[in-house]
């Protein structure tokens, strides 16, 4: 199969090319490395040395004997979409060439409208370039569990029966975001069903939750490693807590800790994905999986760190909760449902605290450069402080 990831030196693109590439697919890519810049741009960097993009590919031809066929570019551009899948003719195109931070998308009105324009319009090129080009071709858009919000009702897989004044209907689940980055991915999945509606695109819209890991079997066999945060903006509460065990710091919980979200781990997640993308929907079809294994509250986390961190270290950790400088529900109900990816096939391969072992021995690993970025890990980006005001005064 030919498959083009757009957002190939990601986190999640690097991890999901190189498995598609050991089980034979034939894998194009297209970035333009702006995860890189804007990581740097807040003061930070990924705690796991990255390869450029081109050592990466020879690590890849070295350990399989073929690479990837790269094209660097901005996938908002619709230029640049067009020219990509007119040159490769993909079979499926995987999504991941969005800005991917909620507290990035909330530092300011600049960099919230930066991740408006670029999100959207990224989607809404790549369906007007399948529609033109390659219309048979599989869309496989990864989006978020987030885009559901905390509803106070158990999460359905996309879609829900409702009665209202004595009739039925088989209705879009409603979404309810926690942030402009949020929001952005419920318009891309209102634009994915209408263009499947117009078109009968093929498409999966992947609610996925949380991804914690630093390898996959691939990682482990290149010695390429993909990307991991740590910091208040880019790197997740999982990724902060490990990083604070490791240099002493007191794990910080926002607010309460009762927020609970879906979490899987990196290889679980590359599964997932390999499974959509190797049993496409049927022609015309639009699905939606949750993405996700099992769930946790914040504060749960931080208690499984403190236990692993002292299995294998010894000491105590100390969790210590801060105010939250997000606005969201810090204790509520929490049940998705997750069964279509089980259905084909999905199993989980490691458990949260198999992979916190491997996640801290590799934090660990990498000490010095911990100790370089200890100061980007606390919040600086308060939800509500949000203001357009430094953007207008450059203006003038």
């Amino acid at each position: 199969m030919k498959v083009l990831i757009l957002g190939i030196d990601g986190y999640i693109g690097w991890s999901l090319a190189l498995r598609l590439i050991s089980r034979g697919h034939d894998v194009y890519g297209l970035d333009n490395f702006i995860t890189r810049r804007r990581v740097k741009e807040v003061g930070s960097d990924s705690l796991l040395p990255l390869l450029s993009f081109s050592k990466r590919v020879e690590r890849v031809k070295d350990t399989y004997g073929k690479g990837i066929e790269f094209t660097r570019g901005d996938a908002s551009d619709p230029k640049v979409i067009y020219d990509v899948i007119k040159r490769y003719k993909p079979d499926a195109i995987v999504h991941l060439a969005e800005q991917r931070s909620a507290p990035y998308s909330m530092i300011d009105l600049k960099h919230a409208l930066s991740t408006m324009h670029g999100n959207i319009q990224s989607t809404m090129s790549l369906l007007y370039a399948v529609k033109d080009i390659k219309p048979d071709a599989h869309i496989v858009k990864l989006g978020t569990m987030g885009e559901y919000g905390t509803p106070n009702i158990d999460i359905p897989e996309g879609f829900f029966e409702v009665e209202y004044h004595g009739r039925r209907d088989y209705l879009p689940f409603p979404k309810f975001a926690g942030s402009w980055y949020h929001w952005t991915k419920v318009h891309d999945s209102n634009n994915l069903m209408f263009a499947n509606k117009l078109w009968k695109t093929k498409i999966t819209d992947v609610m996925q939750g949380v991804v914690y890991g630093t390898r996959t079997r691939e990682i482990t066999e290149t010695g390429a490693y993909t990307r991991f945060d740590i910091d208040e903006v880019w790197g997740t509460a999982l990724n902060r807590f490990c990083a604070q065990a490791i240099a002493k710091m007191p794990v910080t919980p926002y607010g309460k800790g009762g927020q609970t979200r879906g979490f899987l781990s990196l290889e679980d997640s590359i599964q997932c994905l390999t499974i959509g993308i190797e049993n496409p929907p049927e022609n015309g079809e639009y699905r939606v999986f949750n993405q996700f294994y099992e769930h946790y509250s914040v504060l749960d986390l931080a208690n499984k760190v403190s236990k692993i961190y002292r299995k294998l270290y010894g000491g105590d950790v100390t969790i210590e909760h801060v105010p939250n400088p997000r606005v969201e529900m810090e204790e509520h109900y929490y049940n998705p449902e997750h069964k279509k990816l089980f259905e084909l096939g999905y199993r989980t391969v490691r458990t949260l605290e198999d992979e916190l072992s491997i996640i801290l021995s590799d934090i660990n690993r990498h000490r010095r450069r911990l100790d370089r970025l200890r100061h980007v890990i606390m919040p600086k980006t308060s939800w509500r402080k949000s203001s357009g005001l430094d953007m207008l005064k450059a203006r003038r």
